[in-house]
């Protein structure tokens, strides 16, 4: 078989369509993504339904662009690779039936990822791309979006093949899920990460105090006894705190007034909406951004030291929050320990990461069968 080590990315998982071709796993020739936010922003989140119709709109030119984009043809590529899950039923079948479709007719393999490891495969490519030399295994990889908060131990099985352990998810809420909710209760916009983010550091972080409880093991989890609940986590708590003190602070008329104040500033950046927001709310944005970043931090950083990680990948949407990268920087270089981020375009859901991470199952011949179809509900590790 020819090896050009060229591999086409689809990622349809939720509500960006996009396409890549990347090279031996570590160098992007294109990464074209189709945003849908503007298209789910009036529902303060993304409808399924409209996810999936609009992915049909978008993965023909999304694809033909990344081509043109990357100068390679469609022959020179060597697998297709799309993601199997997680994510929206209607939004991965899209994304498959293309992906197979494509395989088949330029006689190719395809390769099924699984998202979640897209997200650490895009630390991984662009430490490559950049030439720096390789963190060591294991590494403790922290993937926190809209949808997804785990932690997972990562080694290498063979030569080339990732393995996971999954020592800690959330029990509710996502940390990205608990953003938008919180920024909706205070009248801003979706999705709430960059809002929250940007406004943060003009309130007092101290002015709300917030706490996170022990969470008690299930009855149901199968992970080992070692890891337990120990490192798990949960949201639920601190938005429920937050729409309490909204309530009781008596909030809510200023919060549909900013609403309609930023509805009123099309392209409005989080920052420049400071004026629409009076100190008490400032504080409290702060005050729930830092606590939900320390509790990112603790739990990552404890797991890291009681599985003996070498290094702390932190990928997904929330990776590209401010004072989250800040502060995971400073506790890594005081305990002496890696800690890597991808860059801000790839941290949000793209296609470059779905080919990275098929780039180690292409070498070791792990293709999709003629029967894979979308995973919903797929778990990493």
């Amino acid at each position: 078989m020819k090896n050009n080590g060229l591999i086409l990315g689809i990622e349809s998982s939720c509500d960006e369509t996009a396409a890549a071709v990347v090279r031996a796993g570590g160098e992007a020739l294109s990464n074209v993504v189709a945003s849908q936010i503007v298209l789910h922003q009036d529902y303060g989140g993304v409808v399924p339904e409209l996810a999936a119709r609009e992915h049909l709109r978008n993965v023909v030119p999304v694809v033909r662009a990344a081509m043109e984009q990357s100068g390679v043809r469609f022959s020179d590529l060597d697998a297709v690779a799309v993601t199997e899950g997680p994510g929206l039923a209607g939004a991965l079948q899209v994304g498959i039936l293309y992906a197979k479709a494509l395989a088949f007719g330029l006689g190719k393999p395809l390769i099924a990822v699984n998202h979640l490891e897209g997200h650490i495969h895009a630390v991984v490519m662009e430490a490559r791309q950049r030439g720096d030399s390789a963190m060591e295994l294991p590494l403790l990889a922290l993937v926190v979006s809209g949808g997804h908060t785990h932690l997972y131990l990562a080694s290498e099985s063979g030569q080339t093949t990732w393995q996971y352990r999954n020592v800690g998810r959330t029990v509710d809420d996502a940390a990205g899920e608990a953003y938008d909710k919180v920024a909706k209760l205070l009248g801003l916009g979706y999705p709430g990460g960059p809002w929250l983010d940007g406004l943060a550091p003009f309130g007092d972080p101290k002015a709300v105090p917030f706490q996170f409880h022990a969470i008690q093991r299930r009855e149901d989890d199968r992970r080992d006894a070692d890891a337990g609940a120990r490192f798990d986590f949960s949201f639920s708590g601190i938005k429920s705190a937050v729409l309490r003190y909204v309530k009781s602070e008596g909030m809510q008329e200023a919060a549909v007034a900013r609403a309609n104040a930023i509805a009123a500033h099309p392209g409005l950046k989080p920052a420049d909406a400071a004026s629409f927001c009076d100190p008490k709310a400032l504080g409290l944005i702060a005050s729930f951004q830092s606590a939900v970043v320390g509790v990112l931090m603790k739990q990552t950083f404890a797991a890291a030291e009681a599985f003996g990680a070498r290094g702390v990948l932190v990928s997904g949407g929330v990776a590209a929050n401010r004072e989250l990268r800040r502060r995971f920087l400073a506790e890594g270089a005081r305990r002496g320990l890696p800690v890597a981020f991808p860059s801000m375009a790839l941290s949000t859901d793209n296609a470059a990461m779905i080919a990275a991470a098929a780039w180690p199952k292409f070498l070791a011949g792990e293709f999709a069968s003629e029967g894979m179809s979308a995973a919903p509900q797929l778990r990493l590790g």
